[in-house]
């Protein structure tokens, strides 16, 4: 595709379809393609995903993407052998953890640490908790470390000193040294990635992120070459776990920032599709081929969490969109266990070889095999072989490997006869649908979990289904768990893509405080803020990226004497404190009452007489890209406006619903009109998914063709 303008490409990959998102920032245009991953070589179908799309990657100024290449690696423990060098007597900390276990209430469990006993070498150094060096570093015992970790084949290097968040000195010469005899840059240092108290959480991110870097560096220079090789010269950026997007050179030094970029690009985008449909108040269900992914949004505003475990005793402690994710996507695996219940997930059929009825050669069903013999999927029309959508044209193939050009029926039921109805005793038709319940149970539970029991009213929210099989659920979200409605955006299979687009570029820092709050100096306080947030601007635009504007925020984690968890304080008076403000004018009065509201909206008292702590202060600065028009997103709504509230249906197919076959009006989705309006049982089509409007619900279309689906009589 050649288009006169300024482009930007969104570009996210997930276990099953690599999914693709361009918009022409000139004419307002958008472009989508769905193309099946390609697990041993993801580059591959980032380029073969773009390339379906743009044939001249000269017009494209910006690319941003979503990986999952950090995360998978994380997973399945195929990082880099890594090195850790630390204190004389704290080898062992990355083992120790928390002393938590794999099951809890399990009297056994295995436990391996990312580095082995054996590459974690000790030198001699003493920081005290309060700065103080007592004990220089001993620099030839670093020397004679780093010889044996380059001798034992090691491609990366972790260092970590007890006391580092509270005086780096002897960390930072440790670590001039290192680099100076290391081979490659793949020097982790765990005061410049986590320069906070706890000493596990510091030393397993600063270990994750040392075992990440050579390969995220190899498939990011990879990517990044070949781009320059067809013509792109314009800027590569990468998703974060914030939300928020950073530069290559970034995410080269800071991988383990891209653990769940991708899902967290979808939570970016269905809050701003929400945002301008007018719903603040949304849960995001992103259920793709492997997972199904959830996240809430209050008010406009996600959830962030401080850290995150990537498989267990694997902390990450770096901000992250709040995310649960369980095993309940399109390419989950039913089965019957050996007590002869019905199992869906965790493990996934992924893209090759796919569910059943791909046709390449698995024999067990899926979600997508239930979904298709009860005739919820068109099998002529499968997701990601006609992907490619342009406003008012049709769509192109954008990449199939399919055994066929359509969905084998057949395979579908023998699977799920073979594996799930005679193990059970029941009809085909009847296993199918219980596959299906079992699914939405699985994600009415996650649901349920960051709602329900979070003390969120369900009934105040609406879900937004997205991923390419999450709209095919609606029902079962909106019933089963009692939500307000769903709101399916225009491109639900490319809503990840579609949220590395409208991401703006974000960057974090933490640095611990620890002192009572009586005892700090807010002017103190203030300057070292607003330092940090000076740091931090002049990185965002040194990344070379236009940006609209520039916002800062910083926030306190504290909590009362003698507790252990903290809440984070916004100090909105000092939000977008410019260079060289006002630092005087922050107070610990001011501090004080922060403390108490957010406390107070936490937990509903607060504790009278108890003297407060300040642990951390948490710096945030974002540069704003331009803005997204979302009523891009409604072109073929606003020109598909007819004048009738219905339009006639493509075709009529029977449906298995509620244990029976029921003829089911089925719609394009590029002909609804702005205030179309459907009653269930209906079933809309487009290249990049399939929705299901269940009886006793109805849909509506709006100006950015998003389809409201409520409950009849809502």
């Amino acid at each position: 595709m050649n288009s006169a303008g300024k482009l930007v490409i969104g570009v996210d990959i997930g276990g099953t379809f690599t999914d693709v998102f361009v918009h022409n920032e000139t004419s307002g245009s958008v472009r989508t393609a769905k193309v099946p991953s390609t697990p041993d070589d993801p580059a591959r179908a980032f380029l073969s995903g773009i390339e379906t799309v743009v044939d001249d990657l000269s017009t494209v100024s910006t690319i941003v993407h979503g990986t999952t290449v950090a995360t998978n690696a994380l997973l399945e423990n195929k990082g880099a052998k890594t090195g850790l060098i630390t204190t004389s007597g704290f080898r062992d900390v990355l083992e120790m953890r928390r002393r938590d276990r794999p099951t809890t209430w399990g009297l056994r469990g295995s436990y391996e640490p990312v580095v082995p006993r054996n590459l974690r070498l000790e030198v001699t150094e003493r920081t005290l908790a309060d700065g103080t060096v007592r004990e220089d570093v001993d620099l030839n015992k670093v020397d004679l470390a780093v010889d044996h970790l380059l001798q034992q084949g090691c491609k990366a290097c972790c260092l970590f000193f007890i006391n580092g968040y509270a005086n780096d000195a002897n960390e930072r010469a440790a670590a001039e040294r290192i680099r100076a005899r290391w081979p490659n840059a793949f020097v982790s240092v765990a005061t410049e990635i986590v320069p906070e108290i706890r000493e596990f959480e510091r030393v397993s991110t600063a270990a994750l992120n040392a075992i990440l870097q050579p390969l995220v560096s190899a498939y990011l220079d990879n990517i990044h070459s070949s781009l320059r090789a067809k013509g792109f010269n314009g800027e590569l950026l990468i998703v974060q776990s914030n939300g928020g997007v950073m530069s290559i050179e970034m995410a080269r030094q800071l991988p383990v920032r891209t653990a769940l970029s991708g899902p967290a690009a979808g939570v970016i985008a269905a809050r701003e599709i929400a945002a301008a449909a007018g719903l603040p108040d949304i849960v995001t269900c992103d259920m793709g081929g492997t997972s199904f992914d959830v996240s809430l949004i209050e008010q406009g505003e996600g959830s962030l969490s401080a850290q995150t475990s990537i498989g267990f005793g694997r902390v990450i402690r770096t901000p992250m969109i709040e995310i649960t994710t369980i095993g309940a996507g399109g390419g989950s695996i039913a089965h019957v266990d050996a007590d002869g219940i019905l199992k869906v997930g965790p493990h996934s059929a992924g893209s090759n070889p796919g569910p059943a009825c791909y046709g390449l050669g698995n024999r067990q069903p899926t979600v997508t095999d239930a979904n298709l013999l009860l005739g919820r999927i068109n099998p002529g029309r499968p997701i990601g072989v006609n992907a490619g959508v342009n406003a008012g044209e049709s769509g192109e193939v954008a990449g199939d490997r399919l055994a066929s050009g359509s969905l084998d029926l057949e395979a579908a039921r023998n699977a799920i006869d073979t594996c799930v109805a005679q193990p059970l005793g029941l009809e085909v038709m009847a296993a199918a649908d219980a596959i299906l319940r079992v699914a939405n149970a699985h994600m009415a539970g996650a649901i349920r979990l960051v709602s329900i029991e979070r003390g969120h009213d369900p009934t105040r929210f609406t879900a937004m289904p997205f991923g390419g099989g999450g709209a095919l659920h609606t029902g079962a979200l909106i019933k089963d768990v009692g939500l307000r409605a769903t709101l399916v955006p225009r491109y639900p299979g490319i809503t990840s893509a579609m949220g590395c687009v409208v991401a703006d570029l974000r960057h974090d820092r933490v640095q611990t405080v620890n002192r009572m709050l009586d005892d700090c100096d807010a002017v103190q306080l203030a300057g070292a803020f607003t330092d940090v947030a000076d740091e931090l601007q002049e990185r965002v635009l040194a990344s070379g990226v236009s940006v609209e504007g520039i916002e800062r925020f910083v926030e306190l984690d504290m909590l009362y004497l003698g507790q252990t968890h903290a809440v984070s304080v916004p100090l909105n008076s000092f939000h977008n404190n410019q260079v060289g403000g006002n630092t005087g004018a922050l107070t610990l009065a001011e501090i004080h009452q922060a403390f108490d509201d957010t406390y107070l909206k936490t937990y509903g008292r607060l504790l009278e007489g108890i003297a407060k702590r300040v642990l951390n202060y948490r710096v945030i600065v974002i540069g704003r890209r331009p803005s997204f028009n979302m009523n891009s997103l409604g072109l073929e709504a606003q020109a598909a406006v007819t004048g009738t509230d219905t339009p006639e249906p493509l075709a009529i197919r029977p449906v298995w619903v509620n244990g029976a076959s029921v003829q089911v009006p089925v719609y394009n989705r590029e002909s609804l009109g702005v205030g179309s309006v459907l009653k269930g049982p209906a079933l809309v089509e487009q290249a990049d998914t399939t929705i299901f409007v269940d009886p006793g619900l109805v849909g509506s279309t709006d100006s950015m063709g998003n389809l409201l689906i409520e409950r009849d009589d809502f």
